[in-house]
């Protein structure tokens, strides 16, 4: 008995954590799939008992979602909108995190949480504070540049808007991908470092050849978290749309699942949409990972 208890613990332990990932995570997500292969389906005028009921279509509510081209719009826009983002925000944290871990960076502490800070806003706000900030009325950059007879650009053109939208992504993100890298090269032995001092190797060496090789694998790790939550941007431009007629309700995909079900009232096309748009998130970070994997990790067995 003492032995049964014993071999229980453990899983007793693990138990709430199980239990949790289940009701949050697998249910949630067998769920959407149920939706996404039914359909309402009204008979006469939809008065009655039995007169609106669910039905099985199997994939149709995919092929529409797939052959809805402003799923495909919104999905360019999104395209668009990481180019920008994950090559700057990524370029950004390995910076300032060989930066802040090299010995010539005084005020280190200071440093690592005013580049950490604005992660710690929440995306809604750091939107409607950089949304103040691009509006022509309010906005304190466009009135110096006024004062000073320069140039005033609009941010918030349709061109303009993608830039826009990303400064805010770079702006919040950069601190949290910095801490990771920053955290794996506090890992590295010292002695490595200095055993390539000893050799010649100069600050700027040490990075490229040293460093950055080190840090192959928290890259990675960072830059498949960014590729989800690129492909999964929702607050920035809902938040930003009342300020500005150029961002579309569809503007990217996540923002038409939220207006085909909570505007239109369609949950089983935005349960078909939102499967799709996980299919696709799942596809694109394993094939980087297949891509990158030997490089980072040695040969796969």
């Amino acid at each position: 008995m003492t032995r049964l208890r014993t071999r229980a613990v453990p899983y007793m332990m693990v138990l709430p954590a199980i239990v949790m990932f289940t009701l949050f995570l697998l249910l949630p997500i067998a769920y959407t799939v149920y939706l996404s292969v039914r359909r309402l389906r009204v008979s006469g005028l939809g008065f009655g008992g039995g007169a609106r009921r669910e039905v099985g279509v199997g994939f149709a509510n995919y092929s529409a979602s797939l052959s809805d081209p402003e799923l495909w719009h919104g999905a360019l826009r999104v395209l668009l909108y990481g180019s920008i983002v994950l090559p700057v925000m990524l370029g950004l944290a390995l910076v300032f995190a060989l930066l802040l871990d090299s010995s010539v960076i005084r005020l280190r502490r200071f440093s690592r949480i005013a580049i950490f800070l604005p992660y710690a806003v929440p995306g809604v706000i750091a939107t409607l504070l950089w949304g103040f900030m691009y509006l022509p009325s309010v906005s304190p950059i466009l009135n110096v540049m006024q004062r000073l007879h320069l140039p005033q650009p609009d941010f918030l053109t349709p061109v303009a808007i993608f830039p826009s939208l990303a400064n805010i992504a770079v702006w919040g993100g950069v601190g949290f991908n910095m801490l990771v890298l920053y955290t794996a090269l506090r890992a590295v032995p010292r002695e490595l470092y200095d055993a390539a001092r000893v050799d010649g190797c100069s600050e700027l060496q040490l990075a490229l050849r040293v460093k950055i090789p080190l840090l192959l694998p928290a890259i990675i790790l960072v830059s498949v978290f960014s590729i989800i939550a690129t492909l999964q941007v929702f607050s920035e431009p809902t938040t930003l749309r009342p300020l500005t007629n150029t961002i579309l309700s569809t503007w990217s995909p996540l923002m038409k699942v939220y207006r085909d079900a909570l505007i239109q009232n369609d949950i089983y096309s935005a349960a078909a949409t939102s499967v799709i748009i996980a299919a696709a998130a799942l596809l694109l970070s394993f094939g980087f990972l297949r891509v990158v994997q030997r490089r980072a990790f040695g040969e796969m067995s």
